[in-house]
């Protein structure tokens, strides 16, 4: 299985030019795809529905979208009565295989007054693979401001990440009237397994990156935890890189991160260093999910 992960500033590429299809193309191929900075109706990138858009160019996708920041863009046209219209910028998850359920998950903000402070949010999606068992996906943007405003954001992901199999799928259990229509299709899983991918704003010798996998014990290594997550670009082989997925930032910004017990199915984790869609860089993973 291929992911990637991709920032794609909504559109706007190294160019100035607003290209979605540049985007797909850049992305196409994957299994999975985790998109942040995707928005729907802005003036500043034409009043397009971006998700239905990248859907569109990809083709044979199953996919879900995560609205953040979400605010009224309705109108009345002439004639027809009120249009409801929501303004929006989050998060999506396109899959060639089904989401089999997804959830999304608004993280901490803190109110400012004199810099730009948006909602933010993890957004889910249950897949079943083409081969083995299912598997957590998320797409996930961080804030960009500073460690304050990330880590409570970082330990509210630890949290639902933590709670989400005892809480079961997105429905569970029985039904004391089978005839009501509520157990349609059957039970849903909540897998143990994970793969968190997305622009969290950190580079690998930060606090936010210790507070999410785990300290650096320095010549032993990071202190990984097999009920944890664990950095795919670390167990691919690639180790302290200075690979960067930002030209503003010297080192990775961009992360796919898997629970311990698909460390040993990770088999690459590189960056496309030529895309140019937008200001930062796919991160791509191959990972091998068949037992």
């Amino acid at each position: 299985m291929r992911v990637v992960t991709y920032n794609i500033q909504y559109g706007l590429g190294e160019d100035g030019r607003f290209d979605l299809a540049r985007i797909a193309r850049e992305v196409d191929g994957a299994d999975v795809i985790a998109l942040q900075e995707v928005e729907r109706f802005w003036q500043r990138s034409g009043m397009v529905d971006q998700a239905e858009e990248l859907a569109r160019l990809l083709g044979d996708y199953h996919w879900v979208y995560g609205a953040n920041l979400d605010v009224d863009a309705s109108y009345r046209a002439n004639g027809s009565g009120l249009v409801n219209r929501r303004r929006q910028f989050g998060t999506m998850i396109l899959s060639r295989t089904p989401i089999l359920s997804s959830r999304n998950f608004p993280l901490p903000k803190r109110a400012l007054l004199n810099q730009h402070s948006i909602q933010q949010g993890l957004l889910e999606a249950v897949i079943a693979p083409a081969a083995g068992s299912p598997v957590r996906f998320y797409s996930v943007h961080l804030s960009h401001l500073c460690s304050a405003t990330r880590l409570p954001q970082i330990d509210a992901i630890l949290a639902i990440l933590e709670r989400a199999p005892a809480e079961g799928g997105a429905w569970c259990g029985s039904h004391p009237n089978p005839e009501a229509g509520w157990t349609e299709g059957g039970p849903l899983p909540m897998p143990r397994e994970i793969v968190l991918a997305g622009d969290l704003n950190f580079e690998p010798d930060s606090v936010e990156y210790d507070r999410f996998l785990g300290p650096d014990a320095g010549r032993y290594g990071r202190l990984y935890s097999p009920e944890g997550l664990v950095d795919a670009w670390d167990i691919a082989g690639n180790g302290r890189s200075d690979a960067s997925s930002h030209p503003n930032h010297p080192a990775r910004i961009d992360h796919i991160f898997v629970s311990g017990s698909l460390a040993a199915r990770v088999r690459r984790c590189w960056i496309d260093e030529a895309a140019n869609g937008s200001d930062h860089r796919p991160v791509w993973m191959e990972l091998d999910l068949v037992p």
